[in-house]
């Protein structure tokens, strides 16, 4: 592979030497997440700028997964960082019951972008942070305990959220303590009721998710979470009326209903948030990620006026040291501000529609391996499988295989840092990805196809 100039570094051989010595400390000293440490080989970044990240020997690579899909705005922006030097000369930490004029414009800003009236915020550190405190919120309003989520969902890694979470990440930490019921959503494509339409699978998603309440106890349920666009399980888009069903539901029996917008928020799906297309308005709406591209940890809780009325007179039970913290939200003032300037939603839309979805369209015509293509923007999964007809996996459910595992090395090695789970490639690049990267990209996916369609039968 062509080695480029490292930014920051002098020369290509110091950015290796760096490299060298962080790979010696971390196998010693760090513990990763979601990992075999024994086995574990993790890949070095030197650096990183726009669309592109160095790996440990200087080779620069495409990031169309923007990391853990959170670097919405690129990598190293310059109006962010600026943001973060400015705040940090000012002040750089402060007590989150002190007014702090990042931490307000912050919020004006998300509430001017959220559906409907969700007009407040609590500020958290992460996703599943936002999360916890959100269902919190549910259960203090309603008196009730339990909460619905679905399977092929994922919520965060905390206790609760983690329990809420449907996909098998949860499987080892669920003692079913927690209050959870997981239902079945839309899902055409692999479809728990036999669909042969969209219009049959929303129905009989949203028959059946009546039935859950009514055999759980609608008056036993505190809350009901989906992601609006399911992302790590397989980037799901809901059915058109799904959501709005769902609401309407929430709405009968007292639920409160509460959009995971952590992955698909922030302009991923092409829209400032997912829910926007389908017309509906939560009661709650978390947040983190693409709120700030994950320049500084942040997250949150978009919030209702008649959940947070429940608060007026009592205090809400929870907070964070670290809540609405000033170079967090400095991030974030500047993400929304430049998103906004430059187009960003717009050209995440426009990239989708026009140079990522025929691309794909085209190539799954040529490529036995593709079983199905599904996203919004620039937020796409191919699902990949040894048998268009049986829809068998090129991987197991949770787990890889060599053709996935050979599959991210071609990747990587023509160029391309793409992100994988399960069966999936998922597509994921910042959404200020020009239209020549995404196509660098795609002509990179292009050739790595072949790989699994030697697995295919």
């Amino acid at each position: 592979m062509e080695q480029y100039t490292v930014p920051g570094y002098t020369s290509v051989d110091e950015a290796k030497a760096v490299a060298a010595r962080a790979y010696e400390l971390d196998r010693k000293h760090v513990f990763h997440s979601w990992a075999a440490q024994g086995s574990f080989k993790p890949m070095v970044v030197t650096a990183a700028e726009g669309s592109y990240v160095w790996d440990g020997n200087g080779d620069k690579l495409l990031d169309f997964s923007s990391q853990l899909v959170n670097t919405n705005i690129g990598h190293q922006h310059p109006k962010v960082v600026q943001a973060i030097v400015e705040q940090a000369q000012r002040i750089t930490t402060i007590a989150p019951h002190h007014v702090n004029d990042q931490r307000s414009e912050a919020a004006r800003l998300i509430s001017e972008r959220t559906p409907g009236d969700l007009n407040q915020v609590f500020f958290t550190n992460s996703g599943a942070e936002a999360v916890e405190h959100a269902i919190r919120m549910a259960r203090v309003h309603t008196g009730r305990n339990k909460v619905l989520s679905r399977y092929r969902s994922y919520h965060g890694a905390t206790a609760l959220a983690i329990n809420v979470t449907g996909d098998p990440r949860r499987w080892a930490n669920d003692r079913g303590t927690e209050g959870a019921v997981h239902f079945f959503g839309p899902f055409l494509y692999r479809s728990a009721f036999h669909s042969t339409n969209e219009a049959e699978e929303e129905q009989r998603a949203l028959e059946h998710l009546e039935q859950v309440i009514e055999l759980e106890g609608p008056a036993t349920i505190a809350a009901l979470i989906l992601e609006t666009v399911p992302g790590g399980p397989g980037i799901i888009p809901p059915p058109p009326g799904y959501l709005r069903g769902v609401r309407e539901l929430c709405t009968k029996h007292g639920i409160v209903m509460i959009a995971d917008e952590v992955m698909c928020g922030f302009g991923r799906t092409g829209r400032w948030f997912a829910i926007d297309e389908f017309d509906t308005v939560p009661d709650l709406l978390t947040f983190a990620k693409g709120v700030n591209s994950g320049y500084v940890p942040l997250g949150g809780v978009a919030i209702a006026p008649h959940i947070a009325a429940t608060f007026n007179d009592r205090p809400y039970p929870g907070g964070l040291t670290y809540s609405g913290h000033p170079l967090a939200c400095a991030a974030a003032v500047a993400t929304i501000n430049a998103m906004s300037d430059d187009g960003v939603v717009d050209n995440a839309r426009i990239i989708g529609e026009t140079v990522i979805e025929p691309a794909l369209r085209e190539m799954a015509q040529r490529h036995s391996s593709v079983g199905d293509l599904r996203g919004r923007g620039v937020f796409w999964a191919v699902e990949l499988v040894e048998n268009q007809s049986t829809k068998a996996p090129l991987a197991p459910y949770a787990g890889t295989s060599q053709a996935m595992v050979e599959m991210m090395a071609e990747c990587k090695r023509l160029g391309m840092l793409p992100l994988m789970v399960s069966n999936r490639i998922h597509i994921a690049p910042p959404c200020t990805i020009t239209a020549d990267e995404a196509r660098e990209g795609l002509e990179i996916l292009d050739q790595v196809l072949k790989i699994a369609d030697s697995y295919a039968t």
